[in-house]
């Protein structure tokens, strides 16, 4: 008799991930034959049933394909008695005989608000767990449900397309960031902790009605759902693969105009930016922000359009104010982004 139906579809995801792992880190076939070591892939896990369901896959998995495999929990210290649990964590992973297995404790500042300030310590804290190990990969343990999500927040932030493209399966420096459970749904991956009698630990923010992404799981898609009909997530996860595609292809465009709008000086040419579609022009101009200072996860789409009417609707306006104290303007034809 086979795994119950739930363990058998987290153990597939996570094996074709780990066979990509392996294809992304060979040796081109010209290389020199050499003893080489086995890559590590390590698991982000929180304790909840979705990392849990994650962990137990990778443990199953990685041995049989020469993987090694282990763990690390983040301790983000916001609730009470966080350091025992992510000790508990801890046990669970060396439960499973993955090795190496440690806890990272962080601190948590308030940019951006709660969520993205979390968010941001957690990534630190793994980056610099996979350096100091030398992980070839990271696996977090997203599923269809939290992309859906994502894609309804970035509709409500308004930042266009590549926000609607939710999370990709693939992200980081040099692909680092796997998610396998992207097509698997939240359920799923319960349903494969009952399976294995794997304990799991219900974080009380995921209820807290002060978080957004809160109320918008036991809110906002229950309504949507009860007036869409149950199709709804699926829906909403096939928009993000989609809009990635579209939102890709953009990205390339505009990085290729970007050399061709700009003066020997490396000045953008407001009248060789006007030329330019305008999905293409608001891209150039994102980059053009960002690579002067101003925080990619603070550039929204209204900052974007403010710069845009420098070069669509020009009046003589003054500089504009961007995130990150860069400012934009208008000077004899050109457009100067520039730290203020």
């Amino acid at each position: 008799m086979g795994p119950h139906p739930a363990v058998a579809a987290i153990r597939l995801a996570v094996r074709r991930v780990l066979h990509d792992v392996l294809n992304d880190h060979s040796a081109p076939p010209s290389a020199p034959e050499a003893p080489r070591t086995p890559p590590l892939v390590l698991v982000a896990c929180s304790g909840g049933a979705d990392s849990m369901a994650l962990a137990s896959a990778l443990a199953f998995e990685a041995p049989k394909l020469g993987i090694r495999a282990g763990g690390v929990t983040v301790d983000h210290g916001l609730q009470p008695g966080s350091d025992l649990r992510a000790a508990e964590v801890v046990a669970r992973l060396t439960a499973l005989r993955l090795d190496p297995v440690e806890s990272a404790a962080v601190h948590v500042g308030r940019d951006g608000g709660p969520e993205a300030a979390a968010r941001d310590a957690r990534y630190r804290a793994l980056d610099a767990a996979a350096d100091r190990h030398g992980a070839a990969a990271i696996l977090l343990g997203h599923t269809r449900d939290d992309q859906a999500e994502t894609v309804l927040l970035g509709l409500a932030r308004g930042s266009g397309i590549r926000s609607l493209s939710g999370m990709a399966a693939t992200s980081g420096v040099d692909g680092r960031y796997r998610r396998p459970f992207l097509r698997l749904d939240r359920q799923t991956a319960r349903k494969a902790c009952m399976a294995q009698s794997l304990p799991v630990w219900d974080d009380p923010h995921n209820t807290d009605p002060a978080y957004t992404r809160s109320r918008l799981r036991h809110e906002g898609l229950p309504a949507l759902e009860k007036a869409l009909g149950k199709g709804v997530v699926e829906a909403l996860a096939r928009t993000a693969q989609l809009s990635r595609d579209d939102a890709d292809a953009l990205d390339t465009w505009a990085a290729q105009a970007e050399a061709m709008v700009r003066d020997p000086a490396g000045l953008l040419e407001c009248a060789k930016l006007y030329a330019l579609p305008p999905a293409v022009r608001r891209r150039v101009l994102r980059r053009a922000a960002i690579e002067a200072g101003a925080p990619a996860g603070a550039l929204f789409a209204r900052h974007i359009e403010e710069v845009d009417r420098l070069i669509t609707g020009w009046r003589g306006q003054g500089e504009i104010n961007l995130p990150g104290k860069v400012v934009a303007q208008r000077q004899g034809g050109r457009l100067v982004i520039r730290q203020g």
